[in-house]
């Protein structure tokens, strides 16, 4: 899939969220396998509120930053013992091709 916008979890992930292939999901976050991973394990953890990047979270989303950890470590600690380690990314300014904040979680050789 084509996407030249600059938030493709508002903009198309985040209105159907049945055609995502879910690893958790609630009110506030979800986690999912990439579209278009770059790594064979690549889950993404995003919130469902627009919050521009990490850098750019105000006092008001503290609960929904602290579920998004928690799902976090959770992810990270099932791909870890699956695949006997994970990395976690996050990218913000000009390195944030998506601007709506995002965790990469991710493990194995770059495809």
């Amino acid at each position: 899939m084509e996407y030249s916008g600059d938030d493709f979890y508002c903009d198309i992930a985040l209105k159907d969220t049945s055609l995502l292939k879910k690893e958790y999901e609630s009110d506030n976050v979800i986690a999912f396998h990439h579209t278009r991973p770059c790594w064979p394990v690549h889950i993404v953890v995003v919130p469902k509120k627009h919050i521009i990047s990490f850098t750019d979270w105000e006092k008001k989303d503290d609960s929904i930053i602290g579920e998004l950890l928690q799902v976090i470590r959770i992810v990270a600690k099932k791909v870890e013992g699956e695949y006997g380690g994970a990395r976690i990314i996050t990218n913000m300014g000009k390195y944030q091709d998506s601007k709506h904040l995002h965790f990469h979680i991710s493990s194995g050789e770059r495809l």
